[in-house]
């Protein structure tokens, strides 16, 4: 395949985490299990805010729109991981590569959009009670989840279009097990600065704006608990607010590690392990997070495992 009309290139060899076949396999046993039980925790809240009607508010709705997200986002990476880990030759072709980079990329901005909405949902809770209902109705939220879909998968097609223009003319081996810009533009037979500059700013404006609506919201959500007369009142709030607070700092952490210069230097050992955190690791403990902190969470799964129970003895 020649997508750039110079590229010799038609697949790339995804190193992935090269070792011995016994050790392969048993990763693939590792990686599969946290595969199946990610799609299980993630599938559950789904699952609970979709059936308890009485988890039909915003915050839900938020919270069963970033499982989701997270089941996409683990399928556009585990999958493939998993066949290398069994595969000898542990090619991907050149179109399948630039496909699964514009899916994960566009997965992970529609989180790093997703979470700021959450922030601004737990705000308008906290600091505007008597209004919230007005502002943030199922609707609005339902348009505002579209919003922040739609927007991510419009930010990476003209970047990865021109990535594509590049010859690649060998070598085609790529040590990691996605499909990275860094790894991808290192690969090019001609140094392209642009290209690179291009991804590190968009990268940064993506993160950095985002994460400071975060940290905005939070700061005001955190004045405004402090003014709460009762202790009960107060671990309420703050109750409401740790699970996501917990999850932005796991999933910002490490994609600022990454992502703000994506070719600055990184050890391929050290882009493995980051990217494997934030793409699989948290998405495996991100259901934890909410459903044990998460009474009204806890509850809605207690009452489809009684009724799932119930239907299976009849």
């Amino acid at each position: 395949m020649n997508m750039s009309g110079v590229s010799t290139v038609t697949e790339f060899i995804l190193l992935s985490f090269p070792c011995s076949r016994e050790i392969q396999v048993l990763l693939f046993m590792l990686f599969f299990v946290s595969y199946i039980l990610t799609l299980m925790g993630n599938g559950a809240i789904v699952c609970a805010v979709k059936l308890d009607h009485r988890l039909h508010t915003p915050m839900y709705i938020l919270l069963a729109n970033f499982s989701f997200l997270e089941i996409c986002y683990i399928n556009t990476t585990v999958p493939n991981m998993l066949k290398n880990f069994l595969s000898e030759t542990k090619t991907i072709s050149f179109t399948a590569c630039f496909f699964q980079f514009y899916f994960f990329f566009s997965m992970g901005i529609t989180e790093t959009f997703l979470l700021p909405l959450m922030a601004f949902d737990r705000y308008l809770a906290i600091c505007r009670p008597l209004h919230y209902p007005n502002i943030m109705s199922s609707h609005f939220c339902m348009n505002l989840v579209a919003l922040c879909w739609v927007t991510a998968f419009l930010c990476y097609p003209v970047p990865i279009y021109f990535i594509t223009q590049l010859p690649f003319c060998g070598p085609n081996t790529i040590d990691h097990f996605v499909c990275d810009p860094g790894p991808l533009l290192a690969l090019s037979c001609i140094p392209a600065p642009g290209i690179e500059l291009s991804c590190s700013i968009l990268s940064s404006l993506i993160i950095f704006i985002s994460f400071f609506f975060i940290l905005a919201s939070y700061t005001l959500v955190l004045r405004a608990v402090l003014r709460v007369p009762s202790a009960a009142g107060r671990r309420k709030a703050f109750s409401t607010c740790g699970s996501h607070l917990a999850v932005v700092s796991l999933f910002y952490g490490s994609i600022m590690v990454m992502y703000i210069s994506p070719t600055s230097g990184n050890a391929a050992g050290i882009q493995k392990i980051v990217t494997l955190f934030y793409s699989s690791v948290t998405p495996l403990i991100n259901p934890l997070i909410y459903s044990l902190r998460n009474n009204d969470v806890k509850a809605a799964l207690r009452k489809i495992h009684m009724c799932t129970k119930s239907s299976q003895s009849k």
